[in-house]
């Protein structure tokens, strides 16, 4: 049946470019190259034409590069690497960060949300409220002790806010350092700045909590030096002051005022050098890999919830669904419908229990971003492409070409025949991700 599609080894290929991704996106149209005389900058003769007709998928086939696992494990694993990357960048210097930035003070902070309730926990003790001793896997975990008085309105709420606490902290945390340096704010920046890296979790009761690579660079971020005052010390101080002082008013429901803030447990740890191994020492190899492994995670992954949105509540009857998730959506749903909180867009967001920041973010001066580390992998691609075609290198690095392309949506996703072949041509994706680091 296969060889009915015509050039198998030209289906091969095209499959092969996606790496194994599981929903690519199909276009139609075309991609033209011609020769460009940079001197004159006259328009040459066409050099090569793609096709999406004379494709053996009859369509281009391009990655989705969603970052959810549950979507598409290989694109989430592409993303997880390059997250490592950008993360390591900022630690360690590299893809155009200085490598003096390792001996910047830096941190990695872990802030929480506040409770809603008592829930079912594994504490230091061992044994839960409940009197049970409850295994890592039991999926009880997380849930309510007592649905009934669960705080579930201030719980959605708190996730659609968390993104504006961390905003507040964020400038809480320069004017708490300007403050154990002796200087004002605006003075602050002529000595300092802050630069950061984080990526939202949910913990396994469905709130948002966020972990932070925080580094204090010179005025110029990672390309100069710090001024002799600063230490993981003083920024360990400061991020703690800033964190208990960061507040949102939040929306008045029914007569009942809701003020949002960071949970009291906040984790602050210094993070040394790759150089330490063992002990209590946090290295920034393990910073990075802890950071990129929830940068492909959502609610889905903590929670058991959805990885899609909701067009029509009445779809949850059909879903297989904790309790605890569900009545997170139905009231993230219920909340959406108030015209006081349309600006939250909760009903859009439901799926993500009133989550709708990026998951995702960093400063701009910590380190390089997902973009570059896609160009530089797409330039590479050029060249390899460019190999095959018996090019010199040298011709895919130069732009001494014109490009005039044209790309409609054809659809997505693998066609049964094309999806046995990716399946037949993908290592395990998983497999490669406990490796990739070890």
């Amino acid at each position: 049946m296969l060889t009915a599609w015509g050039s198998l080894p030209g289906l091969v290929r095209q499959l092969s470019g996606l790496g194994g991704c599981a929903h690519p996106i199909r276009l139609s149209g075309y991609r033209v190259e011609h020769a460009l005389d940079t001197t004159t900058g006259e328009i040459g003769p066409e050099l090569h034409r793609l096709d999406s007709t004379d494709l053996p998928a009859g369509h281009l086939l391009v990655r989705c590069n969603n970052r959810r696992t549950t979507r598409c494990a290989t694109c989430a694993e592409t993303y997880r690497r390059d997250t490592y990357q950008l993360i390591t960048a900022g630690l360690r210097g590299g893809k155009g960060t200085p490598e003096q930035v390792a001996a910047h003070p830096r941190v990695f902070a872990t802030f929480t949300a506040p409770g809603f309730g008592p829930v079912h926990n594994r504490p230091d003790s061992g044994r839960c409220r409940c009197g049970t001793r409850h295994p890592a896997d039991d999926p009880t975990l997380g849930t309510p002790l007592d649905p009934e008085r669960y705080d579930y309105e201030a719980a959605v709420l708190w996730n659609a806010h968390a993104g504006a606490i961390w905003r507040r902290f964020s400038i809480y945390l320069r004017r708490e350092i300007a403050k154990r340096a002796g200087l004002t704010q605006r003075a602050f920046r002529q000595y300092a700045r802050v630069s950061f890296a984080k990526v939202a979790e949910y913990q396994k009761r469905g709130a948002v909590h966020f972990h932070a690579v925080i580094r204090l660079d010179g005025p110029d971020g990672g390309d100069s030096p710090p001024p002799s005052w600063a230490s993981a010390e003083l920024l360990t101080d400061a991020i703690r002051a800033a964190a208990s002082a960061a507040r949102i008013t939040g929306p008045t429901l029914d007569g009942r005022a809701h003020t949002f803030a960071f949970g009291r447990q906040l984790d602050v740890r210094p993070i040394r050098s790759a150089d330490f191994d063992g002990g209590a020492e946090l290295t920034d190899r393990a910073v990075a890999a802890y950071i990129a492994k929830y940068a492909t995670k959502g609610a889905e992954t903590a929670t058991g919830t959805l990885d899609r949105p909701l067009k029509f509540l009445a779809e949850l009857a059909g879903l297989d669904l904790t309790n605890h998730a569900r009545r997170m959506i139905r009231t993230a749903w219920t909340l959406g419908a108030r015209k006081d909180l349309e600006h939250l867009r909760l009903r859009a967001w439901a799926h993500m229990l009133g989550f709708r920041g990026h998951f995702s973010t960093k400063t701009r001066r910590y380190s390089t971003t997902l973009g570059a580390l896609r160009q530089a992998r797409a330039e590479w691609q050029r060249l390899q492409a460019a190999l095959v075609r018996g090019d010199h290198p040298s011709a895919a690095l130069e732009e001494t070409t014109f490009v005039l392309a044209h790309w409609a949506f054809a659809g997505t996703g693998l066609t049964t025949g094309e999806q046995w072949l990716t399946d037949a041509l993908t290592p395990n994706a998983s497999t490669e991700g406990e490796t990739a680091h070890a």
